[in-house]
């Protein structure tokens, strides 16, 4: 497989950098650290016209019909610049949307996310429970009217304080559902959390007794498994654009840091943790372009490459941002250095979708039964 991008998908890559560049630099997401800002509107506007928020939407709706392969290019990017936003929960909901909604709710939701006037939240994780469309006990009951009652409890789930609509899973009798639920819907609360990643905006959501209409349950535990696939590939994309942007830092650090009257990247030491580090950044893109483009091509290991590259990457990255904290040694751990903030990142992009046990504990599910299904054929 040609893991080369497209003259398309490079001009994306570069514009992309360019406008976090100019407009979400380690400053200016500092600078929202201690707000309840979830993204700053001027750049989420830019982003909108840049294409971000309809690249994966059908043609129809205003959107660009591109695929997963393009939202990892633009997600590699904000993980390089540690950027804010909805851009990821949003995608992945308007792919559910897309995929499985009837017309009516496609009309409804689509063209707002596409134009960038709303946006929407994925709400699939919950306390003490793993990353799984098999462990969901949120629980959703049907009325005699059609419509469906809902009370749940999700955690992780983010930008749900500025999003308009939050996709819910849910466990009907026998199967997992997925529901469509706006934000200010009666009894649905949304707390911000306190977490490791100073850069994102995570929450709380608690439906209580949420009444939700026949026509807004959007799929079934297919459709569930198919966004913990899209949400997985894409976080080891941040985490990717996180790595390269830590291992760019350590190699300029070695370069000027001074010891014993030499820079310490001439120490064989030192230059071995940078060429380690460099491998396990190859190793990360080749796994989540892979899996990226082998959901687009509708490939029947999708699903297996996508637990492959989440149970690699997320070890990689996390191993490599080790690595670049050893290299700078104290002054990595200062607030006013820059190292911290893509180490959060990438600890938490490490369990978000789903923890390396689990994609490799799935892995061995998946490997275990094409095994069973080859033997009786």
């Amino acid at each position: 497989m040609d893991f080369e991008l497209s003259d398309e998908q490079t001009m994306l890559r570069d514009a992309s950098r360019s406008l976090l560049s100019d407009h979400s630099a380690s400053g200016d997401v500092r600078s929202l650290i201690d707000t309840d800002i979830d993204v700053d509107p001027k750049f989420w506007q830019l982003a909108t016209e840049l294409g971000w928020s309809g690249l994966a939407l059908p043609e129809e709706y205003g959107g660009s019909e591109q695929g997963l392969t393009e939202l990892a290019v633009i997600a590699e990017e904000i993980g390089r610049a540690v950027g804010r936003g909805p851009f990821l929960p949003s995608v992945i909901a308007g792919l559910a949307v897309t995929r499985a909604a009837t017309g009516a709710v496609k009309s409804e939701v689509l063209p707002h996310l596409a134009e960038g006037s709303a946006s929407a939240a994925v709400a699939l994780d919950e306390p003490r429970r793993r990353w799984s469309s098999g462990d969901v006990r949120s629980t959703a009951t049907r009325e005699p009217d059609g419509s469906f009652r809902l009370t749940a409890r999700k955690t992780a789930v983010q930008d749900a304080g500025s999003a308009r609509w939050i996709v819910v899973s849910a466990e009907l009798p026998g199967e997992t559902a997925l529901f469509l639920v706006g934000r200010e819907s009666t009894g649905v609360s949304v707390r911000r959390q306190s977490v490791l990643d100073v850069t994102r905006s995570l929450y709380e959501v608690a439906l209580d007794d949420v009444t939700v209409p026949a026509g807004e349950l959007i799929g079934g535990a297919d459709l569930a498994q198919r966004l913990y696939d899209d949400g997985a590939v894409l976080t080891c994309a941040d985490a990717l654009g996180a790595g390269e942007r830590l291992l760019a830092m350590t190699v300029e650090y070695a370069k000027v840091r001074v010891q014993f009257g030499r820079a310490i990247g001439s120490f064989q030491a030192v230059k071995h943790k940078c060429a380690t580090m460099r491998m396990q950044l190859q190793g990360a893109r080749a796994a989540t372009y892979y899996a990226a483009m082998a959901a687009d091509a509708g490939a029947p290991d999708a699903s297996r490459a996508a637990s492959v590259a989440k149970a690699y990457v997320s070890e990689a990255m996390s191993a490599l941002a080790g690595e670049a904290l050893q290299v700078h040694g104290g002054i990595g751990f200062t607030w006013e250095h820059d190292l911290h903030l893509y180490l959060r990142r990438i600890k938490v992009d490490e369990v978000l979708f789903g923890d390396p046990r689990t994609h490799q504990e799935r892995l061995c599910a998946l490997l275990l039964a094409a095994r069973s299904l080859d033997t009786n054929v």
